[in-house]
């Protein structure tokens, strides 16, 4: 129904004007043949004229308002043709604002309608009769002049209203969507409130009691093992500070295990370390000539690799991986694939880090792919270089 309602509307607003603009040229030289007014006495040549002239005012009228105001006159006083004047007249109330304006329009008309009758008076027979009488001249005052500017005031007001109503529903939209976002505000700082009363606290144990398992453990494999839990859980409760950071919409420092800096290298160097020391045989391959990275890229490098192997430990336990990270003249490419998993249970997952993944990869302008492929998966992405550098 709305739809049907714009496009009444876009049909009007397209063919309005030339529609009316022959409809007026074509009753003003009606109006001065005699069809539907008085006859004038000048050659049809410049009864067409006049007409033709009516009517191309009135399609101007949409930008220009002087030449209706001047055909509206000059129709009148030489072939007491009404349809100009009565388009001026409706003009008028539609777009003159202020009273000087509206006053300057009515001494205007009367002058006109004045002269008028006095043309009539002079020509006398019909045109006298039809325009010069007081009865006759009045009805005319009324039908050129008072009854359009009512109309185009009417609509005017009309307009105002809506367009007053429009403004308050914006208003009142941009106002709810200001508390929504104070309501999310809230809401996000509330979650990060229990994620760390809950995550923090119990990530913070662990690592004490892995570095107390550290310290007093006699075999070296427990040592290491205990050492691995440590960083890791130290490196989760980085991560945790920097999660809830965003949700607290402060800004929270950057830590070098996420990324950051010019060379992602360094960092991708420990996230394979780590998958190794966790049974996962990962090698890495690099193409091209590296050159340092935007810190913005890099972070995004580390953290496609990151999820990719972390993805790799849950659904392919032991499977033979491969880092790649190629670079491009005009970007970087990191990908990381895995073959089949020929150990262990799959742990499950939520199914969102890809999601996020790939948002993270687009946002920089991007493309991320990831798959099965040679029964195994890959995680490739795209990255460009020259608008973040």
């Amino acid at each position: 129904m709305a739809s049907t309602a714009v496009v009444v509307r876009r049909v009007v607003d397209r063919y309005a004007s030339p529609t009316l603009a022959v409809v007026v040229a074509g009753a003003v030289w009606a109006s001065g043949s005699g069809a539907v007014g008085v006859r004038s006495p000048l050659p049809s040549g410049l009864v067409l004229l006049l007409a033709l002239a009516s009517g191309w005012a009135v399609w101007a009228s949409r930008t220009r308002r002087w030449p209706v105001f001047l055909a509206a006159a000059v129709g009148w006083l030489v072939l007491a043709a009404w349809p100009a004047g009565v388009v001026a007249s409706y003009q008028a109330g539609l777009r003159l604002r202020g009273r000087r304006a509206m006053t300057a329009y009515l001494a205007g008309a009367a002058l006109v309608m004045t002269a008028g009758v006095l043309v009539g008076l002079a020509v006398g027979g019909l045109r006298q009769i039809t325009t010069a009488t007081p009865a006759n001249a009045a009805a005319m005052a009324a039908w050129l002049v008072a009854f359009p500017m009512v109309a185009g005031l009417l609509v005017r007001s009309r307009r105002d209203v809506l367009t007053a109503l429009r403004d308050r529903a914006e208003r009142v939209e941009c106002e709810q969507e200001a508390r929504a976002d104070r309501v999310r505000a809230e809401e996000r700082a509330r979650i990060a409130r229990e994620m760390h009363d809950v995550v923090a606290h119990r990530v913070s144990l662990m690592v004490v009691h892995a570095g107390a398992l550290e310290v007093t453990a006699t075999e070296r494999a427990t040592v290491e093992a205990a050492a691995l839990i440590r960083s890791t859980g130290r490196q989760a409760l980085t991560d945790l500070r920097e999660v809830l950071g965003v949700l607290r919409q402060t800004p929270v420092a950057r830590s070098a295990d996420s990324g950051s800096g010019d060379d992602p290298l360094r960092g991708l160097d420990e996230l394979i370390r780590e998958s190794r020391a966790a049974g996962l045989p990962v090698r890495r391959r690099d193409e091209g000539d590296p050159r340092p990275l935007p810190a913005t890229v890099s972070r995004t490098v580390y953290r496609v690799v990151r999820e990719a192997l972390t993805n790799v430990r849950k659904h392919a336990p032991a499977a033979e991986t491969t880092v790649c990270l190629r670079h491009l003249a005009d970007g970087v490419e990191v990908a990381v694939r895995n073959g089949p998993s020929v150990a262990g249970p799959a742990l499950p997952g939520a199914g969102l880090g890809l999601l996020g993944l790939q948002e993270r990869v687009e946002l920089l302008g991007g493309r991320l792919e990831a798959g099965p492929a040679d029964d195994g998966f890959i995680v490739r992405a795209l990255l460009p270089v020259a608008e973040w550098s």
